[in-house]
């Protein structure tokens, strides 16, 4: 089976094109193709399909198997592959999810795209729809306890479920500690992403996050996104705002008018090869 290995800030997977290859078991080979020191070391495995209502389809899996909503990071080189490898011819393209159909515009150099702004749709506040076990209308600035110690959490959907909390410093957080004990928190009946933040200024922030069935990821960009939004939310930020992860930037736009959040950043092929 052919795949492209692809990165957006470092937050890699592997991908196969699913127009040419047949996946039977994706849960299983997200599992061994994940594996940095068995495999070919990924945080997850992206299948592109046929799509009866967008020019592709994208079906993810983390590096444990369990299926995924969304990815920003992954759907920009999704948008990539289909343009590099001519699987559509056009700088502007919608790709299905399990999050909806995403509107994605592509920025080309010398034939090849070098980075996409992707229209992520609008946050989803209410509890029941994150999901969360919350109280009020929206959990913004909430109380919860985790490992013994009280923080204060804003959850947001980008179409998959996130926790952003911030923190005075992102550098000394012990991560490896507590992003699982958010991740199997009670309070989310489906995981949650958790993402710690630190505030520079309303238009610039840093993240670390935790991604459920992946651990620590160099980036996320749903995650980014809802921190765009939660700083709303927590008049912490602005509409548009610089987010530095570990891999690198993602500009993120909360559009008032539309109430769409829109997210640009990179895409990059690593490299391709053959697995059995």
């Amino acid at each position: 089976m052919k795949f492209t290995k692809m990165q957006g800030l470092g937050n890699d997977y592997v991908y196969v094109n699913c127009f040419q290859e047949t996946v039977e078991n994706p849960a299983e080979l997200a599992v061994r193709i994940s594996d940095r020191h068995f495999g070919v070391g990924s945080d997850g495995l992206i299948l592109i399909k046929p799509s009866a209502r967008a020019d592709c389809e994208m079906e993810m899996y983390n590096a444990d198997g369990s299926r995924a909503e969304m990815c920003g990071n992954g759907i920009r080189c999704v948008a990539k592959y289909a343009y590099d490898y001519g699987l559509i011819d056009k700088e502007e393209l919608d790709v299905d999810t399990l999050a909806g159909v995403k509107h994605i515009r592509l920025e080309i150099a010398d034939g090849k795209a070098r980075q996409a702004e992707v229209d992520m749709g609008e946050p989803v506040l209410a509890p029941e729809a994150v999901p969360v076990k919350a109280e009020g209308p929206m959990a913004v600035d909430e109380p919860i306890t985790v490992g013994g110690r009280e923080y204060r959490m804003t959850c947001v959907s980008m179409g998959n479920p996130h926790a952003v909390v911030y923190v005075e410093d992102v550098d000394n957080l012990d991560l490896e500690a507590v992003g699982p004990l958010f991740e199997n928190h009670e309070r989310f009946p489906q995981k949650v992403n958790t993402e710690f933040v630190q505030v520079i200024s309303p238009s610039e922030m840093r993240m670390r996050v935790w991604e459920r069935g992946s651990g620590e990821t160099l980036a996320c960009g749903t995650g980014a996104c809802a921190v765009a939004v939660a700083g709303v939310l927590n008049k912490a930020g602005n509409r548009e705002v610089t987010v530095h992860l570990v891999g690198g930037d993602l500009r993120i736009r909360w559009d008032e008018e539309s109430g769409h959040v829109f997210m640009k950043g990179p895409a990059e092929t690593v490299f391709e090869g053959e697995i059995g």
